[in-house]
């Protein structure tokens, strides 16, 4: 059998299967669940049997598998798996079959959840679509695609908070899918091609550099957006507090990475050394990951704080990306680095959000001092969610020390003066901040005690809090993560070493020996700096006593609890520090630029369309007094046409003749000639508005038909 057939079915069973879980849930939500456990199950295990087959001839760096679909939207759809691709279809199918086997027990109660089922199914066969793309148009088709199915997971549970996070999230999504549509089309134009394993030659050829800068930051545009890269990480923060938590996993762990995927063909193929964009992808990266781990260690929302987690990572791959670019053929190091990176942190998030989900769903609350010492005896939740804080740490025999070791290795291999000096203190004081709210979370959830007692001891006596499924979930995605940290050598490096091809990476490098002191001290850095940052910032100026006017209100509730309560309740109060949100609120470039930006740039353009829609009317006015003035007619009607005066001329005729007979007691006084004149004028006036108003659609249609062709001709 043609193993490309196995390519269409990855892409296109989920979009079947939705369909039929969404008739199934009409009518037994429990055989919709079932259902949908067996599609993704199947789902995984299809892409685990083509790995297992194709995994040897893709180690070779050829094409192992391909099928194209021909005439479909104007140019057809094209998907092939080589090494990288047969890593990352198990990956995003193994994270899709956990989180739907979680979302049975987390969705239980919550509404709409025919149609989370059916969005959750549909973005997996848009997503694998994208990762298995190849060429452009296919990833810009099946990347829209995904972008609107995942908007109903943000606006899901239709909370103004969850609709307005959904509403940035399309904005950003529409805007960057439209700029990365123009890049594509840029691409085609200066390349002659959109296949993403010709793009490398025909960019070597190509003598029109300028426009493939402007391909390149069109497209970058696109992918960046999708990826929570800064500046446009905005819908990042946002959107995974208020989607349900397995949908959050995906996007934490799977969506962003449809951007990095992205990313990754510009900078391989079409700038494949180019110190410039190499540099430029590396300061976008620095920025991101500084900044995302700042967001989340002044965050005090497990969900929000996470977000601003992936963010932060997304910075850390981002920087290998740009180190790629600056080191050229000797990039083994940032190359294994930025993908073991993206796995890695697929991985982790899928674990993280998932404990989250778990916690949500018993405590129907997000904020660190709700939730503060619910997992005080909860001994399986708090290693599972361990084995994820300690990967995404950086700490020794978790794959995030592997994979970060690489990329701060490449960083220094690069050596490029002071300004990477810097660039390296700020990789590590990232890292630090990363241990740093890691340590925050942990401590808080499953160490320190909540502040109100009653609450703690239910905390404590809940033993059922979660089903077998999600035990299931839980339990074999963190045993995974485990398994995949301990074995550097035999599965990670090896597993580098079959996706490196579609970096253009032929040689794989030295063996790095990952245990040795120079390389454990990078991470004994970030870890000191970690628990300086805890202790200092987190422990020190983000935990405060409760005010007077807080503790007051507190004894108040407990008032009603009786006397033993209310003296044990101030007790615990007295003394107690909580987490505060220092961050300024006026900090958010959403509301600070792009809204303000938007409503500015709405105003200039509807000022101007008034301009030219008042400049039209004044010509035409002008035309008509002056050029095309009427001229009097000799014999002029007052009102009406000939056929008009005809037949009212008639009508009056046989009303003065009936007035003489059947009408002489009440005679009729109506003037036919003016009665036809003034429904001829009505008639006429509703011609002019339907006409108008076809006119002006058919305008704007030709208008936008002919920009088309101008662009698809000159440009």
């Amino acid at each position: 059998m043609n193993p490309g057939i196995f390519l269409g079915m990855l892409v296109f069973f989920p979009f079947a299967g939705a369909l039929l879980c969404f008739v199934a849930g009409r009518k037994n939500a429990l055989y919709r669940d079932y259902l949908s456990d067996i599609l993704v199950v199947f789902e995984f295990l299809t892409a685990l049997l083509l790995f297992v087959f194709l995994a040897k001839k893709a180690s070779s760096g050829e094409v192992a598998a391909s099928l194209a679909v021909p005439q479909v939207c104007g140019m057809g759809l094209s998907f092939e798996a080589d090494g990288f691709r047969l890593i990352y279809a198990p990956v995003t199918s193994f994270m899709w079959m956990m989180t739907t086997i979680l979302s049975g027990e987390y969705s239980r109660g919550h509404s709409n959840t025919n149609r989370y089922y059916l969005f959750l199914l549909l973005t997996l066969g848009a997503t694998m679509g994208v990762f298995l793309s190849a060429d452009l148009f296919t990833t810009f088709v099946f990347f829209e695609i995904m972008s609107f199915t995942s908007y109903v997971w943000v606006a899901q549970e239709e909370t103004e908070q969850a609709l307005r996070a959904a509403q940035t999230y399309l904005a950003v999504a529409v805007t960057g899918g439209m700029v990365l549509l123009m890049g594509v089309f840029l691409t085609y134009h200066v390349l002659g091609t959109g296949k993403i394993s010709e793009l490398a030659a025909a960019a070597a050829a190509c003598k029109e550099k300028t426009v493939l800068y402007a391909a390149g930051g069109c497209m970058l545009f696109g992918f960046g957006a999708k990826a929570g890269a800064f500046p446009l990480h905005i819908w990042l923060p946002k959107a995974h507090p208020v989607a349900p938590a397995p949908a959050s996993a995906l996007l934490s762990g799977v969506l962003t990475k449809t951007g990095v995927y992205g990313i990754i063909i510009l900078s391989a193929n079409l700038f494949f050394g180019d110190g410039k964009w190499g540099l430029l992808i590396l300061l976008l990266g620095v920025l991101t990951m500084f900044g995302g781990a700042l967001l989340a260690v002044f965050s005090i929302d497990l969900k929000r704080t996470l977000a601003c987690s992936s963010m932060s990572q997304i910075g850390f791959i981002l920087v290998g990306i740009g180190m790629m670019g600056l080191l050229g053929e000797e990039s083994a190091l940032a190359v294994h680095g930025t993908m073991l990176h993206m796995v890695n942190h697929s991985m982790i998030k899928l674990v993280l959000f998932m404990a989250a989900g778990v916690i949500f769903m018993n405590t129907h609350a997000l904020d660190l001092n709700e939730i503060r010492g619910y997992g005080r005896k909860k001994p399986l939740l708090a290693g599972i969610f361990a084995v994820g804080a300690l990967a995404i740490g950086g700490i020794p025999f978790f794959g995030g020390y592997i994979s970060k070791t690489l990329l701060h290795e490449s960083i220094v291999e690069y050596a490029g003066g002071i300004g990477f000096t810097a660039i390296e203190w700020i990789f590590l004081i990232s890292g630090g901040m990363t241990v740093a709210y890691m340590t925050k979370l942990f401590l808080a959830i499953f160490v320190e005690q909540n502040e109100d007692r009653e609450k703690q001891k239910k905390f404590d006596a809940q033993k059922h809090y979660m089903n077998a499924e999600s035990t299931f979930a839980l339990g074999g995605s963190a045993l995974v993560l485990l398994l995949w940290g301990l074995f550097p050598h035999q599965i990670m490096d090896r597993t580098a070493a079959l996706g490196q091809s579609f970096f253009r990476l032929e040689e794989a490098g030295e063996r790095v020996s990952y245990f040795s002191l120079k390389n454990l001290s990078g991470g004994g850095i970030s870890i000191l700096i970690g628990a300086m940052v805890y202790i200092l910032l987190i422990r020190g100026f983000l935990m405060q006593e409760e005010s007077a006017a807080e503790k007051a209100n507190y004894s108040a509730k407990t008032a009603k609890r009786g006397k033993a309560q209310k003296k044990s309740a101030s007790m615990q109060s007295s003394g107690t520090k909580r987490y505060v949100n220092l961050w300024p609120s006026w900090l958010d470039l959403e509301e600070l630029i792009y809204r303000p930006l938007i409503r500015l740039l709405s105003l200039c353009f509807g000022v101007l369309c008034r301009i030219l829609d008042s400049a039209v009317d004044l010509t035409v006015v002008a035309l008509r007094k002056t050029i095309y003035r009427d001229s009097p007619l000799p014999h002029e009607r007052p009102e009406g046409n000939i056929l008009t005066e005809v037949i009212g001329t008639i009508g009056n005729f046989f009303r003065n003749l009936l007035n003489h007979t059947v009408h002489r007691k009440q005679p009729v006084q109506r003037d036919y000639v003016h009665y036809f004149a003034v429904k001829r004028e009505e008639l006429k006036e509703n011609n002019v508005v339907i006409g108008r108003s076809l006119s002006f659609a058919l305008l704007l249609l030709c208008i936008g038909f002919m920009l088309t062709l101008y662009y698809l001709i000159w440009w």
